[in-house]
């Protein structure tokens, strides 16, 4: 059974950090191409980041600078460093993962981790 579990959320004020962990399991995701998405209330879900199993990475222009991805393949984790957060970061990340070469529409999705951004 696939699965890909997120932590690493919660609350933290404008201006701070934090670093989303997602583990993978059930198959082999060594060749996948790993993301985040992102989905706030109300509105559709967006791309974070994505990064494939060479470590080439893919950001939309308004996450360029903030959010970092990164992979350990060894440990079949995706991590997203998120910095000088802001209040309209706040949302359910999501991590990802396609099975097929390039970027494009997921196949795998985990269930997420809340980020809350306030004082």
């Amino acid at each position: 059974q696939v699965q890909l579990v997120e932590s690493g959320g919660g609350l933290v004020q404008p201006g701070g950090s934090l670093r989303l962990s997602c583990v993978a399991s059930g198959r082999d995701f060594s060749r996948s191409v790993m993301g985040w998405y992102r989905q706030a209330p109300g509105k559709q879900r967006e791309l974070v980041a994505r990064i494939t199993s060479g470590g080439l990475t893919n950001y939309p222009d308004g996450m360029k600078g903030r959010f970092t991805i990164s992979r350990d393949n060894a440990k079949n984790t995706v991590y997203l460093q998120m910095n000088d957060l802001k209040p309209e970061d706040t949302a359910v990340y999501l991590c990802s993962a396609r099975n097929a070469l390039g970027f494009g529409p997921p196949d795998y999705w985990g269930r997420g981790t809340q980020v809350t951004v306030s004082s």
